[in-house]
């Protein structure tokens, strides 16, 4: 969900909801990082804890007592310090993370296959075949947040509907620790009562655009005249919207699969320290990773970086999107976000690597539109300089930091497929 907060809007009836059809779950669990920190840190529970990095590095995460002052993901580090000083600041713990994670997926496997991960710490699944042997899906819903508590000793919180759209947005407003039930035949109220800003896919300069054109709501969004859509925010994000606001998403839950993966990787022949330097080399192999993917017609769900220190240590982190991509923008940006987490803070970079993972094929995979972009923006240049690249050779056309002497030299440079 987006980092702002919304508040779900109250039912007409005051009976239960009725689940029949609602077979998507979404599960996200509550505050994930820093509440697998806690468990070993039991005496600062109900205090404001932020964890991340120092210097340079953003929040990976931040308890709700430290949300409360305006700490959100992905802030850095120092800001959030300034907003909430009494904050205690603890280091990120990967491997627990990992460990969790891989347990709580199990707890999901258990209840069906088809289990679709978007990050380390939420899932969509699809029980419509557990109906019958673990009961109507907010039970199911139930049954796995107790379980995950009494397992993980971490809270989750789950929205349960018929596509994903809906679970993802009721799971959202369930938090924390709750679960939220939009039936088949509360959908349509139940989103067009939100504001526009709920959605998902829905940024803030997207928001503001709609704002600006008189469209608070998803319902002025179903009322608004197309043209009017159509001028605040494009002809296909328009579209897209007004689906949105119908309630329909045709999209399944996908299982995650092991496939093939593209990436590039550099060995540097001086040790980078320098975070311009740093970016630089990440735009580069994001831009021949996803020149690649292009190419070969597919596109990545999961952005990995392998970092390679000075002393040869070497470690890999990943991130799995929304939405399959083979866009240079967006990979290089998680590939950003996923070293700024490491906090190298000057350290001795040797090799860089990004890869993208999870792959399928671009003509039958639905992208979705990135709704903050122009209508024909980056994705359209990027294939454009591929046209060029083609009859001109690789280095025709470059972003315009990666031109002049600033460029990192490398030791060697591959592909990277596997």
């Amino acid at each position: 969900m987006s980092r702002r907060r919304f508040v779900a809007p109250p039912r007409e009836s005051s009976d239960p909801p009725d689940d029949t059809g609602c077979t998507i779950l979404h599960v996200d669990m509550d505050a994930f990082y820093a509440s697998a920190t806690l468990r070993t840190r039991p005496e600062l529970h109900g205090r404001p804890v932020i964890i991340g990095g120092s210097g340079r590095s953003v929040v990976l995460s931040a308890t709700y007592e430290a949300r409360a002052h305006g700490v959100t993901s992905a802030m850095p580090m120092a800001r959030a310090v300034r907003l909430c000083p009494e904050a205690v600041v603890l280091p990120p713990e990967h491997a627990l993370y990992a460990e969790i994670s891989r347990a709580v997926m199990a707890v999901f496997h258990d209840v069906t296959p088809l289990v679709e991960p978007l990050s380390l710490d939420e899932a969509f699944l699809d029980v419509s075949g557990a109906i019958r042997l673990l009961g109507n899906p907010a039970s199911i819903g139930a049954a796995i947040r107790a379980r995950v508590e009494d397992e993980q000793g971490i809270t989750c919180s789950v929205g349960v509907a018929p596509t994903k759209l809906l679970a993802k947005i009721a799971s959202g407003l369930a938090k924390p620790d709750g679960m939220i039930v939009v039936p088949v035949a509360e959908a349509v109220t139940f989103v067009r009562s939100l504001p526009v800003g709920a959605l998902w896919g829905v940024g803030d300069r997207t928001e503001e655009r709609l704002v600006a054109a008189g469209i608070r709501t998803v319902a002025d969004i179903a009322t608004a005249r197309r043209a009017d859509l159509e001028r605040a925010v494009g002809l296909a994000a328009a579209a897209h919207l007004r689906e949105l606001a119908d309630g329909r998403d045709p999209r399944r839950v996908q299982p995650e699969r092991a496939g093939k993966s593209i990436g590039s990787k550099r060995t540097f022949e001086t040790d980078l320290t320098d975070a311009d330097d740093l970016d630089r080399a990440l735009l580069a192999l994001a831009g021949r990773t996803c020149a690649r993917a292009r190419a070969q017609g597919v596109l990545g769900r999961t952005v990995a970086l392998s970092v390679r220190w000075s002393d040869f240590t070497t470690v890999t982190r990943s991130r799995t999107l929304e939405v399959p991509t083979d866009s240079t923008r967006t990979v290089h940006r998680t590939a950003a976000a996923l070293l700024a987490e490491l906090a190298p803070r000057g350290r001795p970079v040797r090799l860089l690597g990004v890869r993208l993972e999870q792959l399928s094929d671009a003509s039958v995979t639905p992208v979705q539109v990135t709704l903050d972009e122009p209508e024909h923006g980056w994705r359209d240049a990027e294939r454009a300089a591929d046209r060029i690249g083609e009859r001109f050779g690789s280095g025709a056309v470059r972003p315009a930091s990666l031109l002049g002497d600033g460029r990192p030299s490398s030791r060697r440079q591959g592909p990277g497929l596997s």
